[in-house]
């Protein structure tokens, strides 16, 4: 599986993407995040990519009905990958267009990127 929820310890849901992520597997971490949302109220959303490949091409990616959802309750993103997926990677999320703040971190920047998600 290339996209999976690891934790969600004190507010903090990390997930972990690899290689290719497919529709399938995002729409399938979105629902997760519902879940936990529905239990847990407002959270804070860790994204580490390793070895990220980009995006299938298959599926309705320009879907944003999970955004309508979760968004009221998303306080910060961070997203944490290689430097050469920094701009697609927060166009992909919408910085700039959600009511959060989404920041981008190398992974040498991984424990910067938890500091920053638990800073209000």
């Amino acid at each position: 599986m290339s996209a999976e929820i690891i934790s969600n310890i004190g507010g903090i849901v990390t997930n972990k993407i690899t290689g290719q992520l497919t529709y399938a597997e995002l729409t399938a971490v979105q629902r997760e995040l519902l879940g936990i949302i529905g239990r847990e109220g407002g959270i804070r959303v860790l994204i580490i990519c390793e070895d990220f490949q980009g995006w299938d091409k298959e599926g309705d990616w320009e879907d944003i009905s999970f955004q309508s959802k979760s968004d009221p309750y998303i306080n910060k993103m961070a997203l944490v990958g290689d430097k050469k997926w920094k701009d697609l990677g927060l166009l992909f999320t919408g910085q700039g267009f959600r009511e959060f703040p989404i920041e981008y971190f190398e992974p040498h920047e991984l424990d910067k990127a938890r500091a920053w998600l638990m800073e209000n």
